[in-house]
């Protein structure tokens, strides 16, 4: 994808395009593109709240969990709660 053609797709989904929304999560999980996907969260894009926990967990990243867990993202907080219960050798 060009530059021009993903500036296109990202002017479409700030205007409410979700079809652009949708194509911006899949390229940015694709990418790895957490910020890209931070900035879909923000906007209300569930599923790009659901790929950053994803990608999260891929990529080991503590922090993001925390943090999307204190933004109440219940995936999160249930990612981090199994680690921890891992951790302490209390699993399920």
């Amino acid at each position: 994808m060009t530059d021009s053609e993903l500036m296109n797709l990202r002017s479409r989904a700030a205007a409410g395009d979700t079809d652009a929304v949708d194509q911006l999560v899949e390229l940015a999980g694709e990418r790895g593109d957490m910020e890209e996907l931070r900035q879909l969260a923000a906007a209300g894009s569930h599923d790009a709240a659901d790929q950053l926990v994803q990608l999260a967990i891929e990529f080991d990243d503590m922090d993001e969990l925390r943090r999307l867990a204190a933004t109440g993202n219940q995936d999160a907080v249930d990612v981090l709660a199994e680690l921890i219960g891992e951790a302490s050798g209390t699993t399920d």
